[in-house]
């Protein structure tokens, strides 16, 4: 059976907390259908047992993945890795501590459906109320400053429970470029720049003792990094190729000899565009031969307005 839907998990030492995240999420997997169903644990270089305890605990399921990289990059490097590999037309990120609970999933699905994405939102008229009222204040003006860069309308960006349709995710993979924790709103950004449109549906959550992520520790690198966002150049490796001249099987084959992962296919006017990350050079001069056609660097407003499918 074909998968429908993946399920990308970030996880940097998170051993001791990994058993009880996944069993949250295993009563959701019989209603989303477990044979449509695939799971992947990025293992963003833990120094602890995460990815065999998580390798022990997904043995059960029909589809299911482990990713070790092999140094902690972050968790925006983590899911994207997860998105270069899922199967899914559609995809949701969640922590693993499973926070929010993953029995919302389908809500979350539910409000992907006519959008390009979905938010998980935990702010009540306009507000995320945390265990203090310090750390309310400071998470208001921190998402105030994000709103700002981004230019998003969005409440809660930093909320670790989004889902997607395959071709999205894959091309914040591709043009994304923070690889901590500020990601979130990066991909925001990315999303603006593109026309893509954005779902909101609330959340609750729990507040999980012991998350990597602490607003008072990183929210100044966090800030730097998404102050940068406006002043990035966003440019890609692409093949531009005439319309429905694509040789999908040809493709796969220059990816796999080139070990690229994650290419999406834009479709713009008279022209298919084949979009790969930044290092696929050398697998884009092979499509390029292959399927006749020219290839080239294109920044994500070009991109704009497309249709996006994933190959």
């Amino acid at each position: 059976m074909a998968i429908r839907l993946s399920i990308i998990i970030p996880a940097h030492n998170e051993g001791s907390r990994l058993e009880e995240g996944l069993r949250r999420l295993e009563p959701i997997l019989e209603v989303l259908g477990r044979d449509e169903v695939e799971v992947i644990v990025v293992d963003d270089g833990s120094s602890d047992d995460t990815g065999l305890r998580a390798s022990k605990l997904l043995a059960s399921l029909p589809h299911s993945l482990v990713i070790k990289m092999e140094q902690n990059a972050g968790k925006g490097a983590a899911l994207k890795l997860g998105a270069s590999v899922a199967l899914g037309r559609e995809v949701i990120i969640t922590d693993a501590d499973t926070a929010i609970n993953p029995s919302q999933m389908p809500a979350l699905l539910a409000a992907l459906r006519g959008h390009d994405m979905a938010v998980g939102s935990r702010a009540i008229d306009g507000v995320i109320r945390y265990d203090s009222a310090l750390r309310t204040v400071a998470g208001s003006q921190f998402n105030r400053l994000v709103r700002h860069w981004t230019k998003t309308t969005i409440r809660d960006t930093q909320c670790g429970f989004k889902a997607f349709r395959l071709p999205i995710i894959r091309l914040f993979a591709i043009f994304g470029q923070v690889e901590g924790f500020a990601f979130d709103a990066e991909w925001l950004y990315l999303a603006n720049r593109l026309g893509l449109t954005i779902a909101t549906t609330q959340v609750t959550w729990d507040d999980v003792a012991g998350s990597s992520v602490s607003l008072g520790r990183h929210a100044w690198s966090m800030l730097k990094e998404i102050h940068d966002v406006p002043q990035t150049s966003y440019r890609t490796v692409v093949v531009r190729v005439p319309r429905g001249a694509v040789d999908r099987d040809a493709v796969a084959t220059a990816c796999k000899q080139s070990r690229i992962q994650g290419v999406v296919l834009a479709h713009q006017g008279e022209l298919d565009i084949v979009v790969l990350p930044r290092d696929g050079a050398p697998g884009a001069l092979s499509i390029a031969k292959v399927c006749g056609g020219e290839m080239g660097l294109m920044s994500i407003d070009e991109l704009r307005g497309c249709e996006f499918e994933a190959l």
